[in-house]
């Protein structure tokens, strides 16, 4: 049997925060009471209600994983990892402090080495353990790439990238998008990710990146013929140039934010867009102004509730994903069989642990 997805929408999230919020409120309730063990727990139950209210085509999504696998990741990932860097982090300093700087040195790159290793490796392999835990039409995803290739990658691309002044950022990301969605599949088909570093997503970086520059020569212009125009007395100067400062310094985060803002609008829409699988093709179609409004009321949210309204970030987060996500094409059932990939025993520990995103 064939699924065609020709006009309607083949993501439809069908969620409702009134619903949710009970789930919210007593993850939170249950948090505080267990001084933070039970987050783990809580994210699972989130996921399984986002999940099930998430259509794909014709059949809702399904998430399987449970609360004790991300605990014990977490656990897991503390033990073998965290524990040797922080004892590699005191070497240094028992270095620094015996006047050893040249082998403080050398330890300390190996740290950095070692930390943006482990980064790649905990991004990758968050990633497969969702795909592993996702189910669509009983079928799941997941890869038999255990992310060890992927780690190297990400560590020297992630150095590259930031070689020339942070111009080749782009690059390294759009490379690392395609190379963790070509090792992934989700039943018997594989993901195919083909993005280029096109010309939007490299004109807004540059403009992300010349921004700066640019602000700290109109301020350095403004006070060289503007300086001299300020009157009054020692005191009132010193005042108004507090609050000159304050107010640049708010409007260069401000700016600087939406400028990122354009960037990862152009940057999403590429990526996803040159996604495939199977005979399916995806879409974000997101635009700045989409993405200026999530985050304007994500931090309405948090601020005028005190940071209470965090529990709906994720809601939120994952509504605004599904409902710019398109899929076009035929997706043959028939053909589509369970995957034989691995699956993981533990969830995501080594992610949490470094709290960066899978995605």
């Amino acid at each position: 049997m064939d699924q065609e997805t020709p006009n309607a929408r083949a993501f439809e999230f069908a969620g409702n925060w009134r619903e949710f919020a009970p789930i919210a409120f007593t993850n939170l309730l249950l948090t505080i009471v267990t001084l933070g063990i039970y987050t783990f727990w809580a994210r699972t139950r989130e996921r399984r209600y986002l999940w099930s209210h998430t259509r794909f085509i014709d059949d809702r999504l399904e998430w399987t994983g449970t609360g004790l696998e991300l605990f014990i990741g977490y656990v897991v990932a503390i033990l073998l990892f965290f524990v040797p860097l922080a004892l590699l982090q005191f070497a240094i300093q028992a270095l620094a402090i015996r006047g050893q700087d040249g082998a403080a040195a050398l330890l300390f790159v190996v740290l950095y080495v070692a930390i943006l290793y482990m980064v790649g490796l905990a991004i990758y392999r968050a990633m497969r353990y969702r795909l592993s835990r996702t189910y669509w039409h009983g079928i799941r995803g997941g890869s038999d790439d255990q992310g060890f290739g992927y780690a190297v990658s990400h560590l020297w691309k992630t150095i590259v990238g930031s070689m020339a002044l942070g111009l080749l950022v782009p690059w390294a990301m759009v490379n690392l998008w395609n190379e963790r969605w070509n090792r992934m599949s989700f039943g018997s088909y594989q993901f195919e990710s083909g993005a280029r570093v096109t010309g939007a997503v490299i004109g807004r970086y540059l403009l992300y990146y010349l921004v700066p520059i640019l602000l700290f020569v109109g301020i350095a212009v403004g006070a060289y013929f503007f300086g001299p125009a300020l009157s009054g007395s020692a005191q009132q100067m010193q005042v108004s140039l507090i609050i000159i400062g304050v107010l640049l310094y708010i409007g260069f985060f401000v700016v600087l934010g939406l400028i990122a803002v354009t960037f990862y609008a152009a940057y999403f829409r590429e990526v996803v867009g040159n996604l495939s699988l199977g005979g399916l093709e995806f879409e974000f179609g997101a635009r700045t102004k989409d993405w200026l409004i999530l985050f304007v009321v994500n931090v309405l949210l948090v601020v005028g509730t005190l940071g209470i309204g965090t529990i709906f970030i994720g809601y939120r987060n994952w509504a605004f994903f599904v409902r710019h996500m398109q899929a076009y094409g035929m997706l043959d059932l028939d053909e589509f069989n369970q995957s034989t990939t691995r699956e993981p025993k533990q969830g995501e520990g080594l992610l949490d642990a470094f709290d960066v995103g899978a995605f």
